[in-house]
């Protein structure tokens, strides 16, 4: 066992269930590990590195800000978290943002902003939030309870209080939801990350949008995996045709470094006021600097080679031998294969090639801007690691 695997198992608090790897480089859509083994990355880092590692672009601004200014708090104006609320918002029609330091914290700011909203103008009992069956939100306590998966809720109860869990795919469970309860938002994943790389059908999406509008209830878009352009789209729920009133975001963002953004649209932009939230490290200088290089890099043109890729993959697995359940929207991909899905994945790795699963699928999150040919290359092993006939 090297000396790092060592002190990690006896100082780290184990609460991953490593891969037999220790990464120590990489560049582009290339990591290689303690021995110098060269391995594709189809996971940048569960859908973060979005534009691979080390990339150039976003290398420079972190550096330059780093050399600059890294940290001076909220209590101060810093150009970075400036600039980058804007682009935000031009890119989403939204109004302000509130920047944190992960994809719990945006949710955690959009569910607070939620309440707030709801017991400002209908009453203290507007409590509620409505969340989806099989949804992942964070692992916060109140994220953890917004999140509708019994498994990752019975080892931390009692869990925050106001969230039911209606059926995915299914208006009349969240209708019923909404009748039964004081609701003050629902909240959705466009593409259930977690759950099994699972996207909504837009006929539930635009249904859930007008029911909200209708009962003036809060529409929340989760963005954490699905944002920045992962989908094909800057993000998900612009495939379906609507415009949240609050929508969080993280992970891709950042490009490599924590940050997490809770994106107010008019209904909610002036929720927040002095002391009522907050974050010492939200708004960093330097995350926010390496972000606009990710935000400024999505554009139409970008996000149609995205598309092409995509389109790719799904033309790839679909049919392959070994292969079922082929899900996903952009470069977020799932499949069930015949095999399992960890075996797959250990499989693949013993290769060179980086996959994720989720539930019993394996997850591919590759970077947004992975050449063909290594795209190409990796499909080749993962389709063969699935097959199951004999030659």
């Amino acid at each position: 066992m090297s000396s790092v695997k060592n002190k990690d198992q006896t100082f780290v608090a184990g609460t991953y269930a490593r891969f037999p790897v220790e990464f120590a480089s990489g560049v582009g859509s290339y990591l290689y590990d303690d021995e110098g083994k060269e391995y594709i990355d189809m996971g940048s880092g569960i859908g973060v590195t979005a534009f691979g590692i080390s990339d150039p672009d976003w290398k420079e601004a972190v550096i330059g800000q780093i050399n600059k200014l890294q940290h001076v708090s909220n209590l101060y104006y810093t150009a970075p978290c400036a600039i980058l609320a804007e682009k935000l918002c031009a890119a989403t029609g939204m109004k302000k943002v509130f920047f944190g330091n992960s994809g719990a914290e945006a949710n955690e700011c959009a569910i607070k902003v939620a309440r707030k909203y709801a017991q400002d103008k209908k009453g203290k009992e507007y409590q509620t939030i409505v969340t989806l069956k099989n949804s992942f939100h964070g692992r916060t306590i109140t994220t953890l309870a917004a999140t509708g998966q019994d498994v990752f809720h019975t080892k931390f109860l009692p869990l925050t209080e106001g969230f039911v869990y209606a059926e995915a795919n299914n208006l009349s469970s969240v209708k019923s939801a909404v009748e039964g309860n004081k609701v003050a938002a629902v909240m959705v994943e466009c593409v259930q990350g977690e759950g099994g790389v699972i996207p909504l059908e837009e006929d539930f999406v635009k249904g859930v949008y007008d029911l909200c509008r209708k009962e003036d209830i809060l529409f929340i878009a989760d963005e954490v995996q699905t944002g920045n352009g992962r989908t094909g789209k800057v993000y998900a729920y612009m495939h379906y045709g609507v415009q949240p009133d609050i929508v969080s975001t993280a992970k891709g963002l950042g490009g490599g470094l924590p940050i997490g953004a809770c994106i107010l649209g008019e209904k909610t932009k002036d929720v927040l006021q002095p002391g009522d939230h907050g974050s010492t490290f939200g708004g960093n200088p330097v995350s926010c600097a390496g972000a606009i290089t990710v935000i400024d890099r999505l554009t139409e043109d970008f996000l149609n080679e995205v598309a092409k890729k995509s389109e790719y993959v799904f033309k790839s697995l679909q049919g392959a031998d070994g292969i079922t359940d082929v899900t996903g929207k952009g470069l977020m991909i799932g499949f069930k294969p015949v095999k399992g899905a960890k075996e797959v994945v250990m499989g693949c790795l013993k290769r060179g090639v980086v996959c994720l699963t989720a539930k019993d699928k394996v997850r591919l999150l590759p970077a947004l801007n992975i050449p063909f040919c290594d795209l190409e290359k990796a499909m080749t092993i993962i389709l063969d690691e699935c097959k199951v006939s004999e030659v």
